[in-house]
């Protein structure tokens, strides 16, 4: 990707559709990265959305999304709506030729994140995805630890979310359906856990899975899920995922090779290597796992957007690009699959 004429020496002009519950983190990091990103326009479609105190000081706001299409200077657009609308965005934005960073999941199935992913490649707009958690510091010290060979080949891997959401949170319209969301704890939770373990793990020859709801809730998609992924070399990994885990838990990974096992839990890293040495770093943090799903901190988010700022700036790859999030999402539509069937599904 060329680099991008007249960035270098100034800041990234920004716009942002979406002003919901998800764009706290987003506009807390965006202001912490003022001196390297303005946000000249935050469109919503309900102007309710727009009076909140969140929206960043000095971006105009405005209902009518082609106020941001035919802004020549606006360089990058986060898209941070419900993702069945990630699609006909992206392809309007792509077309534009803006730069996009839009929420997970890409999008409510596979074919539609697929065809997301090409608009801007064939548009040759930069798209990043915002799946935190790989950029953690913690992740990022695990990342490390795997790219120097320090556990060896991978025998086994597990990625347990147990966490809590109340009633009240499926009660909201659209909350957990297939038609907006593209399912329940698999695609909007549990997914940021799923991506991290792929891109250390890479993707499974063959998924197993079980998907179900639970009587603790009333929605359409599902509040349990269990998975088992098989690699070519032999190693297993196993998922557990659920919001009906009250009062709601640390998510965990885990990773075990020939040489060493590692885990990740709560913002903290731990490995322990048969040479005898021990690892430990990072610091305790949430990760919205009970009843108020904005308990964390927005860090992450802010990684993830500076480099995104850095990846435009540079005409490098971000770390989270859109085709590298479609390997979670192809994980998910098999689990579901391989649940509705009884049988595993090849990849």
């Amino acid at each position: 990707m060329a680099e991008v004429p007249g960035i270098p020496s100034g800041r990234l002009r920004l716009a942002v559709i979406g002003a919901g519950l998800g764009s706290g983190p987003h506009f807390k990091s965006l202001q912490d990265l003022a001196a390297e990103a303005e946000v000249v326009w935050v469109h919503a479609r309900d102007a309710t959305r727009l009076a909140t105190g969140q929206v960043p000081h000095g971006a105009s706001k405005t209902t009518r999304l082609e106020d941001i299409l035919e802004d020549a200077s606006v360089q990058a657009v986060l898209v941070l709506t419900p993702p069945n609308t990630h699609l006909e965005l992206v392809q309007r934005l792509a077309q534009a030729g803006k730069h996009v960073l839009v929420e997970k999941p890409l999008e409510i199935n596979m074919a539609r994140a697929r065809s997301l992913v090409q608009a801007c490649e064939s548009q040759g707009v930069m798209l990043a995805v915002m799946l935190q958690h790989r950029l953690r510091q913690a992740a990022t010290s695990l990342r490390a630890l795997l790219n120097a060979g320090e556990l060896g080949q991978l025998v086994s891997a597990t990625a347990s979310v147990r966490w809590w959401r109340p009633q009240s949170y499926y009660d909201e319209p659209g909350r957990g359906t297939l038609a907006r969301d593209g399912g329940g704890v698999l695609i909007t939770q549990a997914i940021h856990a799923l991506d991290l373990l792929l891109s250390y793990t890479g993707l499974p020859t063959r998924v197993m899975g079980l998907a179900s709801t639970s009587p603790l809730h009333t929605m359409e998609g599902e509040d349990c899920a269990c998975a088992l992924l098989h690699y070519a070399n032999g190693a297993m990994a196993t998922l557990q995922a659920t919001t009906a885990a009250f009062p709601g838990f640390p998510e965990r990974l885990e990773l075990n090779g020939t040489l060493g096992s590692a885990s990740l839990e709560a913002g903290v890293l731990q490995a322990a290597f048969m040479n005898g040495q021990t690892l430990s770093f990072g610091d305790q943090q949430g990760s919205g796992g009970g009843a108020d799903p904005m308990a964390f901190d927005h860090a992450a988010h802010r990684a993830v957007l500076k480099d995104f700022i850095e990846a435009i700036r540079h005409g490098r790859e971000p770390a989270v690009s859109g085709r590298s999030a479609l390997a979670a999402q192809q994980v998910i539509e098999a689990i579901i699959a391989s649940s509705r069937s009884g049988s595993p599904v090849t990849l």
